[in-house]
């Protein structure tokens, strides 16, 4: 990488435009970049820095997004910008950077903020032209950032050497140098490595311990199912052993449930045994028992059959007369149905006869059916003058019909006239209600367009009324943020000045005897300086430095929202003018008024419609009916003449089919009722006759029977008689007399039971005691079998699933060694490691170990073959090794600490590391070419003969075609180096002075 050119406007002390043209400067190799303390040496470099990457490094950068690198020189119109011409893996790049810039606005008051922009441009050797890249700060930064190989933080320590931070680094313990080295070869990925296998060190570690908790409650519910036969391992989860302990201890458990098994079977067969021969004893005393009962109980019931013989005899002899009695039963049945039936049917004729007419009350059957036929015959006669009423009838109404119709035509005709009266007048008004809709809705569409206009004008006049007073309390505020901003930086600066005029205090507070001094090199310390009252330390410059940036930053927020304020009230004046808000909003709501009552009125057009429609309708039909009455009425004329010579035929044949009737029908009813009541007396009378006759037959059939079945009248026959409901009760206590007798023969002529009865009576008690106690002995001996059983299996089961456990644990116990060993291993924790070194300060240690032999090659020339640098990877005390840094001095052939360098040989040495780290770095980062360098102070505790000596290792790196640039205030090197480019600083910002070498 080669710079070429820098352009800087407006940047930190840089109130102007200002070029640095590193071709002319680098010609000789070695330029010197000098200037009073504050001129704004090290704002060169930050330029180059932001240049590149878009930040400044360490606490520069500030805050508010790159906005506190403009000057406070700089005109308000001027706008910060960097500009960086360079050449870098072969390719000839300009980038160009305008951080975020507050400015005033164009139109209006107030400010506002312009976003940083960033340019990326390419020199194209054949077109000798340049070709614009990118203007993504995203892409711009990877592009450079790949072809630089290193981040911003590695770039500030490579090209930019800052030799306080490497004299640091190189009187610093491992642990200091371990963070720089990190930051530079960027080891994070050896450290995530130690991080991962910690983590699944962890992981593993926490599955083991939960499969031997698991093994572990295994083992405590297999100590409850065995009870106290079962001794549990005194190890915790993770422990070595528990697996095979806790095995052990289940194989012995699993072997005494067992031995428990087999007594509980054998208890539990002798159970049995005694419950068998106690359940027979228990049989025999109830089967005894039984029968003894059984025999007692027949003797009772043959004793109760004797009490009741006779009244079973009397029973027997009243069956057999029932049994006699039933050859006499039909015919006494079939004697009352004929005698039923002649009551009823004498019943009837009479009250057929009561309603005969007195000269026919006694006549016979067959009189009283001829004079039925003739009625009937009568009655035949009148159904021609029936269908003549019917129709006369029919006439009438029709008539009727026709009078209806006539008086509805001319109520039609009637109102049809009036109606069609006054039609001219209805048309003529639902019209104009139509037009006046029509113009009204035309109306609402021009109001429409001219109302919202007005709301947005009567919306942006209200804001603007209320960003006016937003506005003026944003203006304050800003203004009070401002003050306060002041104040809060003046405080801090005068903080900061009361600390350097008493730095040599705080600094002498660190000296010890024997140990150099970080600005002289003198090891006695004769008088140091002693803290005065109202000593400031770094903490309250810190603190006060701390309030400064967030006062500054509530003053930006505050300025930010006031630009914003404003910006928002220019809007709303420029939409709502001048114009007073009560009178926009006055012609607003006048507008809304015309534009409501334009509504409201176009509403009710599509409904004049209608009623237009309908009316003309009306009109039609109402014309229509008043025609079609008048050829109605034309048509009734002829048919109602027809109907009244019709209706006078009939009447003249209806008056001789009456006679002395009402009508026709009443006639006809007469005739019928007659008719009925002759043929209905008739029937009665021939009934009453064959059921008398029927009777006498019954009563003869009767006495005929009485008499063979031995009864004296049929009355006595009937009397013997019994009902189904008596007859199955007789029957029944006659069949359980003999069932009973034969039961009870039967039981007292059995053999077992006699001989039962014979014997002592049965003790069922004591026998029944003895079977409960035999039964209560085998539950007993069951329940503890079955108990032993379920404790051989569960243990089975449990010391089963332990093994399972134990077999699916065992890969992962075999994990967990290996992951501990390995993260012990790279955590420098483990007995292996002997020098107890981390994984990624191992590779640290190579790192440092080539930074080394690197910087030896520069510090052999600068110390005339003195000293050597050497990495050492031995243990301070406890702690551990791998980072450590010592020089050998050849004119005692000793190692030594590099503490012990004196102020001078510390800076040549730390200039030797920084080179060497740049060379190393430069490698690592795919060997991309560092052809410009800048070194920052350190030269003034040289002397003469050294500085020779190290100016002539700087401008050796002319032969890699290097230029190197030295940032210093030593007076003496503006003599030696002829390339120069001077800070000069004054009151209205600092400029740039540049000399070549010629």
């Amino acid at each position: 990488m080669r710079l070429h050119r820098l352009d800087i406007t407006a940047f930190g002390p840089f109130g102007a435009s200002q070029s640095v043209d590193f071709d002319d400067l680098s010609a000789a190799g070695l330029f010197l970049l000098h200037g009073p303390t504050g001129a704004g040496k090290t704002s060169v470099l930050d330029a180059v820095c932001y240049a590149l990457y878009g930040s400044v490094p360490g606490a520069r950068q500030g805050s508010g997004q790159g906005m506190t690198l403009r000057s406070d020189h700089a005109a308000p119109g001027t706008r910060t910008e960097v500009r960086l011409e360079l050449t870098v893996a072969g390719r000839r790049l300009e980038i160009t950077r305008q951080p975020p810039w507050e400015r005033l606005k164009l139109r209006g008051k107030g400010t506002t903020v312009d976003k940083a922009q960033t340019w990326l441009r390419e020199y194209d050797p054949t077109t000798r032209a340049w070709k614009d890249l990118s203007r993504s700060h995203q892409e711009i930064g990877e592009e450079i950032t790949q072809l630089l190989g290193m981040s911003r933080e590695q770039f500030c320590q490579v090209v930019l050497l800052p030799q306080g931070d490497f004299a640091r680094f190189l009187r610093a313990d491992a642990e200091a140098r371990g963070k720089l080295l990190g930051r530079l070869f960027d080891t994070r990925r050896f450290a995530e490595v130690e991080k991962r296998l910690a983590e699944r060190r962890r992981a593993t570690e926490a599955q083991v311990r939960e499969g031997d908790a698991a093994l572990l409650a295994d083992a405590h519910r297999m100590q409850q199912a065995a009870g106290d036969t079962m001794e549990l391992p005194e190890l915790a989860p993770g422990e070595p052993g528990l697996a095979e302990a806790v095995l052990e201890a289940a194989a012995v458990a699993r072997a005494t449930a067992r031995e428990l098994l087999t007594i509980a079977d054998r208890r539990l067969t002798a159970a049995e045994s005694a419950r068998a021969a106690t359940g027979r004893e228990l049989a025999d005393a109830r089967e005894l028992d039984r029968l003894q009962r059984r025999f007692a109980e027949a003797r009772e019931r043959a004793a109760r059959l004797a009490e009741r013989s006779d009244a079973h005899r009397a029973a027997q002899e009243r069956m057999e007369r029932a049994r006699k009695a039933e050859a006499v039963a039909p015919a006494l049945e079939l004697r009352d149905v004929a005698d039923s039936e002649h009551r009823r049917a004498a019943a009837a004729e009479a009250r057929a006869r009561a309603l005969l007419p007195q000269a026919l009350a006694d006549a016979g059957a067959a009189p009283l059916a001829a004079a039925a036929r003739r009625a009937a015959e009568e009655l035949g006669g009148l159904e021609s003058a029936r269908r003549a009423e019917r129709r006369l009838a029919a006439l009438v109404e029709e008539r009727a019909g026709l009078d209806r119709q006539e008086r509805a035509d001319e109520e039609v005709r009637q109102e049809a006239e009036t109606w069609l009266a006054d039609w001219e007048t209805v048309r003529t008004g639902l019209q104009s209600r139509v037009d006046s809709a029509q113009e009204a809705a035309t109306r609402a569409e021009q109001l429409a367009v001219q109302r919202d206009p007005a709301r947005r004008r009567l919306t942006a006049a209200r804001q603007r009324d209320r960003l006016t007073d937003d506005t003026e309390a944003a203006r304050q505020r800003a203004l009070a943020a401002a003050e306060d901003a002041v104040e809060a930086r003046a405080h801090w600066l005068d903080l900061k000045e009361q600390r350097l005029h008493g730095i040599a205090a705080e600094l002498a507070a660190n000296l010890t005897d024997g140990t150099p001094c970080a600005v002289c090199g003198a090891t006695q310390h004769p008088a140091p300086a002693r803290k005065t009252a109202g000593h400031v330390d770094r903490e309250a410059e810190e603190r006060a430095l701390t309030a400064y940036q967030t006062a500054d930053e509530l003053r930006a927020q505050a300025e930010r929202h006031l630009g914003t304020v404003r910006e928002a009230l220019a809007a709303a004046t420029a939409e709502a003018g001048d114009t007073p808000t009560a009178q926009l909003a006055e012609e607003a709501e006048e507008l809304d008024g015309a534009y409501t009552r334009a509504r409201a009125t176009a509403s009710g057009l599509h409904a004049a419609q209608e009623e237009l429609r309908r009316a003309e309708g009306e009109r039609e039909q109402r014309v229509a009916a008043q025609q079609q009455a008048a050829v109605r009425s034309a048509s009734r004329v002829a048919g109602r003449d027809r109907l009244e010579r019709e209706q006078a035929l009939l009447e003249e044949e209806l008056t001789l089919a009456r006679g002395t009737a009402e009508s026709v029908t009443a006639r006809a009813a007469q005739l019928e009722r007659r008719a009925a009541l002759l043929t209905d007396a008739a029937d009665t009378a021939r009934a009453a006759e064959d059921t008398a006759q029927r009777l006498k037959d019954a009563d003869a059939r009767l006495s005929d029977a009485a008499f063979r079945a031995g009864f004296d009248t049929p009355a006595d026959a009937a009397a013997a008689l019994l009902d189904d409901t008596a007859h199955r009760e007789l029957q029944r206590r006659l069949d359980a007399w003999q069932t009973e007798d034969a039961a009870v023969r039967a039981v007292l002529a059995e053999a077992d039971t006699a001989d039962a009865a014979r014997r002592p009576p049965a003790d069922l008690t004591a026998a029944e005691q003895a079977a409960a106690d035999a039964d209560r002995r085998l539950r007993e001996a069951s329940s503890a079998r079955d108990a032993a059983d379920r404790c051989r299996a569960e243990l089975d089961r449990l010391s089963a699933h332990a093994a399972t456990s134990v077999r699916r644990l065992a890969p992962l116990r075999e994990e967990y060694t290996r992951v501990a060993r390995l993260a012990s291993l790279a955590a420098g924790t483990s007995a292996d490691n002997e020098r107890r070194m981390r994984l990624e300060s191992y590779v640290l240690a190579a790192r440092l170990e080539q930074v080394a032999a690197a910087a030896t090659a520069r510090l052999l020339r600068m110390s005339s073959g003195r000293y050597t640098l050497v990495h050492s990877d031995d243990r301070s005390g406890r702690g551990r090794s791998g980072l450590g840094l010592h020089v050998v001095d050849a004119w005692t052939g000793r190692e030594r600490d590099t503490a012990t360098l004196s102020g001078g040989e510390t800076f040549f040495a730390s200039l030797a590391l920084a080179l060497g780290l740049a060379d190393v770095v430069t490698d690592e980062a795919g060997g991309v070419r560092l052809d410009t360098l800048f070194i920052d102070e350190g030269f003034g505790s040289l002397d003469d003969q050294t500085l020779d000596e190290v100016l002539d290792v700087l401008d050796a790196l002319r032969e890699r075609d290097r230029s190197v640039g030295i940032v210093s205030h030593v007076p003496d090197l503006r003599r030696r180096i002829h390339a120069q480019l001077e800070v000069v600083k004054g009151r209205s910002g600092s400029v740039l002075r540049q000399r070549g070498a010629g």
